[in-house]
Formats: structure tokens, sequence, C-alpha cells
């Protein structure tokens, strides 16, 4: 049990975002005897990792509410899947069949990879994979199903009784031209099945029921049983009062949204829920994540590449600022996973609370050593020319005799995730410099030097040894220059792993012959 005064102190982001939830809905909470908070996915497109990081973030604040509250918790994951199919995403196959059913909900288009009833529940189940792979607790909720059964009868009442308030705050937002043909409601077209953005005439308030002009058609439907859906803002705001949420957190992109969803589910007549805005995440271009657009990196190739741990790991660092994700920062988020790691074994228990990997292993961290860094392995795939885990390993155990792949795992998928990385990402970037004679000359004093050495010298004697061999070949001013030159012809890279580290686990004399063969 974590002590209170170091939940009192701590400023990590779950437990403030945590305290401020319990502080803003304390009454409704202890009303109901729960907290329910809610992620939204729009399953248009393929589940892209921007969707992981919303419920990784969100899990982690329920881990903190378990520690600050005795109320029970639920995350509801809920899918827009009765949106209308607006276009067709470039990531797909079958994309006629797409174009055939553009504007129908997306559980009535059908499933362009052939493996579910429709578009909607494919995206819907890739979506639940990916969770589940995580091992997140959520509930999941398909629009489809709670506007068809009925669930959302009571609040589209409601809403339709509250037509005219809700038009007065949505309209004002809106340019001219829009303001002409905006409903909050979007009826079932029952000749085309579309989802229609069209003017409502007339409301029945009554029989709860819209009259809307379709081409010239005055058309009557009912807005309830699915026969109708609601326009983004409205409908935010309707799931907030049905399923009485209590916490959201949404990108940046959908403040305007939010606001706009709060002062409609106030005059509905209840509280709107405590919120969270984080940056979104950009690719190697500076551009917003598309699940449309399919760039960035997808779920399944971070996890081709590194831990899921890693992986939530960057979610949790700095949610308030846009970061980028692609496949070139896998390393650096790796050994950042490692180290919170390696320096959780020394400190107490405040400083604990504000270690990534405490909310990445909800307080059960993993207590093993590591070996060495992602990015050193990464050099050790490239040197020894290792393709299977077997051969990286007996290179690992020359210098670590004592340790297994059983008694080490997450080194041992380490292993595993550092040969695929360098195959399928840094092999083909590699840019191996060609020494000049001058910088040749230096390279072969340190092939001397090499030979002097042994295996049983410490790394840290190896890396003076170094250190001198470039001092004495014209770069005694700056040796940052000299390990440059090191890692260029070695490693292809400007940058590389602490010399005497990597020679002392790769071999003296392995080390010496690869600069020999560099250097032909």
């Amino acid at each position: 049990m974590i002590k209170k005064e170091n939940l009192d102190k701590t400023s990590a982001w779950p437990f403030v975002e945590a305290k401020k939830l319990l502080r803003e809905r304390k009454s409704f909470i202890e009303k109901k005897g729960k907290i329910t908070l809610q992620t939204g996915y729009g399953p248009s497109g393929l589940p892209h990792i921007g969707t992981f990081g919303e419920v990784a973030r969100t899990s982690m604040m329920v881990n903190a509410l378990k520690q600050l509250s005795d109320f029970p918790t639920e995350i509801i994951t809920f899918s827009d899947d009765m949106d209308g199919l607006r276009k067709v995403p470039d990531n797909v196959p079958n994309q006629e069949l797409l174009k055939e059913n553009l504007h129908k909900p997306l559980t009535q288009v059908p499933d362009p990879f052939e493996k579910f009833s429709s578009f909607g529940e494919h995206n819907n189940e890739m979506l639940k994979k990916f969770l589940d792979s995580f091992k997140f607790n959520y509930n999941f909720q398909s629009s489809t199903t709670l506007y068809k059964s009925g669930f959302f009868n009571p609040t589209l009442k409601i809403i339709l009784e509250n037509y005219e308030g809700i038009m007065n705050i949505i309209i004002p937002t809106l340019g001219k031209e829009r303001q002409q043909t905006y409903s909050p409601f979007l009826p079932i077209c029952p000749e085309t099945g579309h989802v229609l953005e069209i003017p409502v005439i007339e409301i029945d308030k009554e029989k709860s029921n819209i009259i809307f002009d379709n081409k010239g058609k005055k058309l009557e439907t009912s807005i309830l049983d699915g026969n109708c859906k609601l326009q983004w803002k409205v409908d935010w705001a309707m799931r907030w009062y049905a399923l009485d949420i209590d916490f959201e957190m949404y990108g940046k992109d959908l403040i305007e949204s939010a606001i706009l969803s709060t002062k409609i589910i106030n005059l509905l007549g209840k509280k709107n829920p405590s919120g969270f805005a984080y940056e979104l995440f950009l690719d190697e271009k500076g551009e917003k994540i598309s699940k449309s657009k399919g760039n960035g990196i997808t779920i399944d190739q971070w996890l081709e590449y590194a831990s899921p741990e890693s992986l939530s790991l960057y979610m949790y660092q700095n949610p308030k600022r846009a970061k980028k994700l692609y496949k070139e920062i896998v390393p650096k988020a790796v050994d950042e996973y490692l180290d919170c790691i390696e320096k959780s074994k020394k400190q107490n228990e405040l400083q604990l609370l504000m270690n990534p990997v405490w909310h990445v292993h909800n307080g059960n961290i993993p207590n093993e050593e590591m070996i060495m860094t992602f990015s050193m392995l990464l050099n050790l795939v490239e040197t020894s020319n290792a393709d299977n885990k077997d051969l990286l390993w007996k290179f690992v155990k020359k210098y670590k005799p004592d340790i297994s792949e059983t008694n080490f795992p997450i080194f041992d998928a380490l292993v595993g995730y550092a040969i695929k990385y360098f195959n399928d990402v840094i092999k083909a970037q590699k840019k191996y410099k060609i020494p000049n004679e001058s910088e040749k000359k230096a390279l072969e004093a340190l092939v001397k030097t090499l030979e002097k050495c042994t295996d049983e010298m410490s790394p840290e004697d190896i890396q003076t040894l170094i250190y001198s061999t470039g001092k004495e070949n014209g770069y005694a001013d700056n040796l940052r220059d000299w390990f440059k030159l090191i890692y260029e012809v070695v490693f292809g890279d400007e940058n590389g792993p602490r010399m005497g580290f990597f020679i002392s686990f790769f071999g003296v004399k392995e080390t010496t012959e690869l600069l020999m063969n560099k250097l032909k």
C-alpha cells in the first residue's frame, strides 16, 4: 500500500488527472458508486497507434484511481461504427467495393477484407485484438448496437425536446452555407441506406419523429431504434449523458468539439465529464497520423521491433507535447524503457511514482538486470552478422557466461527484436565511410593498439587506450571526431556504443579483424 503522503506529493500526470477527476465528479461518483471512463474510436480505417495511446493512457489513469479511491472503475471503449463512410481509406483492398458503398453506416459497408459481415465489424475486431494483446481491461460498446437496441432512445427523446437550444449552441459556430443545411439528426435513407446530412423541416416531439426533404420528397421518420444517428458533437454529448461518463481524454484537435459537447450536455441537465486534451502524434514528415492515410508506424510494426511495454512507456511520456511516431524512434524508446527499469532499483516510493515504468507495469516493475542497451545490441547484430537468436546469444554469453534465455526473458525478447529491426529498418540506411589517407593511418594505429589488448582487460582500460590512440594520431583537440570516425567506418553511423564496452563484449580479436576488413 502506497503511503498517503507520497500520493499527495506526486506530480505524475495520471495521479494529477485522477485527483482532478475525483474533485470534479465527487458527488456523481458517490451517487452511482463507480467511476466510468470512456475512449472513443472512429472505425473508418484500420486502428492506428494513436487509438492504442488513448486506451493506454486512460488505463494509467485507472491505475492511479485505484490507489486514490475505493470506487470500482470501468473503461468504455466506444466505436462510432454507425457513422457514414465518407471516403475510401488508401490502405485497404477492394477500393471499388467501398466506393459503391460510400455514405452507408460502417456496419452496413461490406468488409473489403472479406473476413467479417461489415467493414465496421472488421475494424472493431481489429481494435479489440490489438487492445487484448496489451491485456487492457475495457468494455467495448458499438454505436450501431446501442442505437438499434433502443438503449439511446431515452436520451434521444431528451435531445429532441431540447432541439431549439441545441441548434442555438451549434449554429453560431458554422459558416452561412452550412447553417442552412445543418441538423443534429441524420436520418438513414430508407431507399439507399445512406446516412443523410440534410436539413430537418419539422419535428414532432410527441411522436419522436422528424420530417425532412430528400431531393424534393417529404419524408417522416422516427429518431428512435437506429432510424437516425446524431451529428458528431451532439452524438458525443449524448454518449456522455446516456453512459454517465466521468472522464474522457481526447486529442488537441477535438478541443472545440469538447467545448460544444459540454454546452449541450449541460443544456440537457447533466454535468460534463472531466477531460484531458493530449497532443497529437506526427509522422516523420511532421504530419498528423491518420487512420485513412496509414502513415506513421502501426501497432503491429512496433510489436515486431519492440515490446508492448516500451510502447506503453512512449505513450506515458509528455502526453501534452506533440511527438513524432515512426520506425526510427523505436530504439530510443526501448532504451528509455530499459533505463527506467534500471533507475527504479534505487528509487524510494515517491520517486517510483514519478518513474514511467511504475505506470506501465501498474507498480509491479520487473527486477531483471539490463545487460546492454538496445542500440548496443543493434550494433552487435551488425558486426556479428547474426541472423538468428541462437547465434547472437553465443556472443552475449561470451561476455556474460552466467546468464541464460530463461533467466533473462526481457533481454531474450530484445535479442529477437534487434535482429528484426536491424534487417528491416537499419540495414538499408547504412552509409559506411571510406577513410582518407590520414584517417586510415589513425585507424591502423588503433588496430595496433587493439592487437596489444586482451579479453581479460576491463572495458574502461580499453576505452582509455582508444582515447590515447586518438590523441596521438591527430585528434587531441577533438576526440568527438575521433569516435565519430570509428563509428562511421565500423557501424555506418555518426553515433555508436561506448567502444571499450563494445570491444569487451564483441571480443578484442573479433573487433580487430572487423576493423582491418573495413580498412582493406
